[in-house]
């Protein structure tokens, strides 16, 4: 794991200064799991590293919330003739003999058991022989759970998964819950620790109004977590199942309630009209060596309606890879700036901040609009210059990371915030830049587009601009996918193409685990490479140091370079015109977004393009699929409809790389329908209750805090 997962950054831990207390009431949900009993020290160890998120421990609700993926079925209890093969079943059967190995051999300890119709032979490899005497003494009756087999023409059960006297057997569960486990972790330890935390759980009010809960009909939140953990049958546990629909709705409630309640806030600030006469926009479309397409004029428009009305915008600007997003950024920015005010737009990196500043310069120079670049980097003269510039008006708009939402940074009159790559900056942090204004328009961009149906589960009911051409010129990527048993093939076409004074991308594999796994495989790359075409070839990562990687950057955007080796640091925003050749190593490990937005950094000048997806065969269903769509299609909107039928809302998204809460009880494919439900009960709450008062108030108080959406309660905090 990045060493990163254990150090929370100063953002995160001013975000938990901020936060209200949680409710006494809720204090033994977020205790330690560690603390259970018979959760010992390395089973805590274990707990934390498969629940626990950034380093933290895990806690009760984490357990409570870790629900069941599958079941082992246990009710099949037939006769022993009459008992199915290849499947589990539980036998009621008398212990008829036993067969232990030869001194000092390896063969198994055997067992003869049988019930009248027929016998069984219990088969034990490496097992303690004064155990199996003790759990199956001659003569005594014995209920036997596990796979039942033939083997060389006589039933067998190889190591039984459960032998129980009559005590035992009125306590087994004939429906068993399986969990999503670690190496180390027994599903019984997580069985007893899901127990206790179950016992933990307070009496809480109801937080839905009846009508929500006669559409899912469903129990108790208490309830369904127990029914849940308890499965009955093993459809209940299936997403459909009235519990787990209860349990989705609470999440879904949580989730748009706090949405609704920030969008609430914006709109409840006082908002200016903030459009001016035109001139700097005239100036700039002057300058372009293209025209707009329709779709950035549409969108222009839109903007430019909310920013001339008193009401804070709060708009989502959604365009495929090289549509032209930050174009309009910057005639958004323009219109403000010319009604008297500033403008700031956020990246969250700073190789995309520095690409925002060095695209939008030329064409801020034609309009004279005082532009600066803010980023961590920053310090000393320069940043003071910077930041007194902001204070005095002397800057109209600042590019930067989140260095802009640092207190230091304050703005003599901010009119508009533009936040890009919207899902990679959390609910707190979109505030923070906003909260630089009492009424600071907000404009939020990605170049992921994404389905309507998690537009509005992760950012509410906002309004969205959609960018759907490309900009004239732009050419059509061939689109190949080649193993990597043929990787001689490649690098003799490479060399072919480099010749001729082409430029390539390679991408080296996404390695979930760690980012320093990442690096290595980069690193390994890169030497590769290197010993075929010698200094031709650079490196770029995210763990290199920034003027290192803006020297690698801008050798390889001069041709100093002619082949960059890259981890996912390249995916959004670097711009090189002249690089004509994508290569993605492994890209069955990639979802369908990255691959789109990688292939997006090429295509983007006059020359044809092409991306190359290296595979390891043989390719899983999924990864067939997400292949056969890149080579069918560029269109980004297309893709994100299939990313999300085929991996879920949270891999779509990244929620565990953003500021994005996952969802861990919703199942968005199995559970659209209760989003409109919850999304109409949210606005209800925030028009009817906008403080959250009285008992119902305390109640939905309950279930923000118990889903973590505390931010929401900070909100009715600061009014």
């Amino acid at each position: 794991m990045s060493s990163s997962r254990n150090k929370p950054s100063a953002l995160a831990r001013n975000h938990k200064q901020r936060l209200p207390m949680r409710p006494f009431l809720l204090n033994p949900l977020f205790a330690a799991a560690a603390n259970l009993p018979g959760i010992g020290p390395k089973n805590a160890k274990l707990l934390d590293w498969l629940l626990a998120r950034d380093g933290a421990e895990a806690r009760v609700v984490d357990l409570l919330f870790h629900l069941p993926f599958t079941t082992i079925d246990r009710r099949n209890r037939p006769k022993i003739a009459e008992a199915p093969l290849d499947t589990i079943v539980t036998l009621e059967a008398r212990v008829a003999e036993h067969r232990p190995p030869p001194p000092r051999s390896k063969a198994p300890y055997k067992v003869l058991v049988e019930d009248g119709t027929g016998d069984v032979l219990l088969v034990f490899f490496l097992a303690n022989p004064q155990w199996i005497e003790r759990s199956l003494p001659l003569g005594a009756t014995r209920w036997i759970s596990g796979k039942l087999e033939l083997w060389d023409g006589h039933r067998q059960m190889v190591h039984p998964d459960r032998v129980l006297d009559a005590e035992g057997f009125a306590k087994m569960a004939p429906v068993e819950p399986v969990y999503p486990s670690t190496e180390g972790l027994f599903q019984r330890t997580l069985g007893k620790a899901v127990d206790a935390a179950l016992a933990r759980i307070p009496a809480l009010p109801e937080w839905h109004d009846a009508q929500s809960l006669a559409i899912v009909a469903g129990p108790s939140f208490a309830e369904a977590l127990r029914d849940v953990h308890h499965p009955k049958t093993p459809e209940s546990i299936a997403p459909e199942a009235p519990s787990r629909k209860r349990l989705g709705l609470d999440e879904l409630l949580a989730s748009q309630l706090a949405l609704a309640l920030m969008r609430s806030k914006i709109k409840r600030a006082p908002g200016r009209a903030s459009l001016g006469d035109g001139t700097l926009r005239q100036k700039i479309a002057a300058a372009l060596p293209f025209a707009l397409t329709v779709s950035q004029k549409t969108a222009m428009e839109e903007i430019n309606t909310d920013l001339g009305t008193p009401t804070r915008m709060l708009r989502l600007l959604q365009g495929d890879v090289g549509s032209g997003k930050t174009l309009v950024a910057l005639f958004a920015m323009a219109a403000v700036v010319e009604a008297g005010r500033q403008a700031a737009l956020m990246a969250p990196t700073e190789i995309l901040a520095r690409q925002h500043h060095q695209t939008l310069t030329k064409f801020a120079e034609a309009a004279d609009l005082r532009l600066a670049l803010l980023t961590g980097r920053d310090k000393g003269a320069g940043r003071d210059k910077i930041l007194a510039g902001l204070a005095d008006d002397s800057i109209d708009v600042v590019i930067g990371t989140h260095a802009l939402f640092q207190e230091s940074v304050v703005f003599r009159d901010l009119g508009l915030a533009v936040v890009d790559e919207q899902h990679r900056f959390g609910v707190h942090q979109r505030l923070a830049l906003g909260d630089k204004s009492e009424a600071a328009d907000i404009l939020v961009m990605t170049a992921t587009p994404i389905p309507r149906t998690l537009v509005l589960t992760y950012f509410g009911d906002m309004d969205v601009s959609n960018l759907r051409e490309k900009p004239a010129g732009r050419q059509p990527i061939e689109t190949r996918a080649l193993p990597l048993e043929r990787l001689d093939e490649l690098i003799a076409r490479l060399t072919r193409a480099l010749g001729q004074g082409a430029r390539a991308f390679w991408v080296c594999p996404l390695v979930e685990e760690s980012e320093a796994l990442d690096v290595a495989a980069a690193q390994e790359r890169f030497a590769q490479l290197q010993q075929i075409f010698g200094g031709k070839v650079g490196l770029v990562h995210g763990k290199m140091k920034s003027r290192d990687k803006d020297a690698a950057m801008d050798a390889f955007a001069k041709g100093s370079t002619q082949i960059l080796v890259a981890t996912t640091v390249i995916e959004v925003g670097v711009d090189v015109p002249q690089a004509t050749i994508m290569v993605i190593e492994h890209a069955e490990r990639f979802g369908l977004a990255q691959l789109h937005q990688l292939r997006g950094r090429v295509g983007r000048g006059g020359g044809k393009s092409s991306c190359l997806l290296l595979y390891k065969a043989p390719l899983s269903e999924s990864a067939k699929a997400r292949i056969a769509i890149m080579r069918e299609t560029e269109d980004g909107f297309k893709i994100a409809e299939e990313d999300l039928r085929l991996r879920g809302e949270g891999e779509v998204l990244g929620t565990k790389q953003s500021g994005l809460p996952g969802f861990r009880l919703a199942d968005l494919s199995a559970h659209g329908p209760l989003l409109t439900l919850a999304r109409n009960e949210a606005r209800t709450i925030v028009e009817e209750n906008p403080r959250l008062e009285g008992a119902r108030g305390e109640a939905l108080r309950l279930l923000l805090n118990i889903f973590e959406r505390g931010e929401a309660i900070r909100l009715l905090g600061a009014g």
